[in-house]
């Protein structure tokens, strides 16, 4: 008989697998990792521990390749932040919006398990030209897939932090989630934790960390998760970044 406390998953896409659940049966502060909303743009790479490594390259002093085991070494950190979606609650807009047609439960609370990014750069060692940390996903497809748009080929899921959030307390290299390795669907075994900024900047299956002497003009960066900005007069393109962070009572 199923457990009639398990909130039932709502499939808004099944390939790439995207999947929320119902806001109002999330009643737990730390959401279970089976119940915690999946945002994908490609298929899961399916990565495993032994092949996997972590690269940091760019503008460093000493590029590094680490394993695992290298990173659960360095001094843990823990986050309980919310990651939520950009386009949590989509399909309330009128007129309708393009996009996966989440309700509100693409949004969740939970503890974050790693190492600081801060700590990895320093190991690396920032050059003074550097003014962007690029994360790079082992997830890759075609964007617009047939429209004029279409990328060249593959690319793969990056987006840039810059450099004062790099090295704040809030970007976490994580390896766990609630204590328990992370699943496959939620990034195995890397990905980012960035408190305070939607989940697009939570990268999954970290592949790469590149610093860059130059701002990130990656298709997530200025194509997609982007909002106009009149900071300086005439309106910008902008990278989304910053959420309103709540916690899950």
């Amino acid at each position: 008989m199923a457990d009639s406390k398990q909130p039932a998953p709502i499939v808004r896409q099944q390939s790439p697998l995207n999947v929320e659940y119902p806001f109002s049966r999330l009643s737990d502060w730390l959401i279970p990792n089976d119940q915690f909303y999946i945002r994908n743009h490609f298929p899961t790479p399916r990565l495993t521990v032994p092949d996997w490594r972590l690269t940091v390259t760019g503008a460093v002093d000493k590029p590094l390749s680490l394993d695992l085991d290298a990173l659960k070494a360095m001094p843990k950190t823990e986050l309980a932040a919310v990651m939520e979606c950009a386009g949590n609650g989509r399909v309330f807009y009128e007129p309708a919006r393009e996009g996966l047609q989440w309700q509100d439960g693409a949004v969740g609370n939970a503890l974050w398990s790693g190492v600081l990014l801060r700590d990895v750069l320093a190991e690396a060692g920032i050059r003074t030209n550097a003014v962007e940390v690029v994360l790079v996903g082992a997830d890759r497809g075609v964007v617009d897939a047939g429209k004029k748009t279409a990328s060249p080929g593959e690319i793969a899921f990056a987006r840039s932090l810059p450099l004062d959030k790099a090295l704040s307390d809030s970007a976490l290299l994580a390896y766990a989630m609630n204590d328990e390795p992370l699943m496959p669907e939620h990034g195995f075994p890397l990905r980012a934790a960035v408190g305070g900024w939607y989940g697009m900047a939570w990268i999954k299956w970290l592949v790469e960390i590149r610093v860059v002497a130059q701002p990130f003009t990656g298709h997530w960066q200025t194509r997609d998760y982007t909002q106009w900005d009149r900071t300086l007069g005439e309106p910008m393109v902008a990278p989304l970044t910053t959420t309103v962070l709540l916690v899950i009572l």
